[in-house]
Formats: C-alpha cells, structure tokens, sequence
C-alpha cells in the first residue's frame, strides 16, 4: 500500500511539473523576435526606450557624456545631430557608426554604455537591435 501510494505521489508530481513546464513556456520578447524577423525597427517603440533606459543618464544636457562628447540622446534629432566632433550615426551603415561602435568597443577601445554591469555593455539583443535600425536607414519612425 505505500508503495503504491509512493508511485502514485510521485506519478502526480511529474504531471504536476510537466502542466507547469508547459504553461510557462519560453517566449522570446518582442525586440529579440525583430532582430531575428525582417521587421522594420521603430525608433519610438524600439530603440528610444533603450537610450532611454541605458544612455540618456549621461547624454543628456549637463550629463558627463554630454559635457564630455556634447552627444544628446534624449531625442532622435540630437542623435542624429551627433557630437562636437560629428555625427555619429551614418544611416544604412552600421559597420561604420560610431554609434554603434561604441556598443561593442570597436571605437579606440571606448565601449558604452559606461560600467553598465561586469562585462560593461549592454545585452547581445539590445546591441543588435540597434545596429539593425542603423543598417534599416535610422528613420525616425
């Protein structure tokens, strides 16, 4: 009888898990399913939010990115404005950017955002998304 009651437990277990395993099933978000899709990136929808979220701190107007490179992120015109020293996006053209340089560290050794976290840089997703938008043109759209 205990053994049977044992058995019977843990059968009820794994159905238990296998029913939870499935509800919760993995979905990725929306900006990993654009940088793997053919969708246009938006820059309202998908790219200001991670300015917002990891950049604008700095660059913005008296941030120490700004005061240092004079490079706004808090809207797509001064981005596209670029810094004293030039733009630094170029539109189609994402192995060039500076912007998106910076994102991976390939600018004189210069990798943004600053001490982020332990590896210094934003996640995979996140940068890829945004080399996209510069590859798709940089609309503001």
């Amino acid at each position: 009888m205990r053994i049977k009651m044992l058995l019977g437990g843990v059968v009820l277990a794994a159905f238990s898990l296998n029913v939870a395993a499935s509800s919760l099933s993995v979905q990725p978000q929306d900006s990993a399913l654009k940088v793997l899709g053919h969708e246009e990136v938006s820059f309202k929808h998908d790219i200001q939010p991670i300015l917002h979220d990891y950049c604008v701190s700095c660059h913005q107007p008296g941030g120490k990115g700004h005061v240092k490179s004079g490079l706004d992120l808090t809207s797509y015109e001064a981005l596209m404005k670029g810094t004293k020293y030039g733009p630094v996006v170029i539109p189609g053209n994402s192995e060039v950017s500076t912007f998106t340089k910076l994102l991976t560290g390939t600018n004189k050794g210069l990798k943004m955002p600053m001490g982020l976290n332990s590896t210094g840089t934003l996640d995979r997703q996140y940068i890829l998304l945004l080399r996209k938008w510069v590859a798709q043109g940089a609309r503001n759209n």
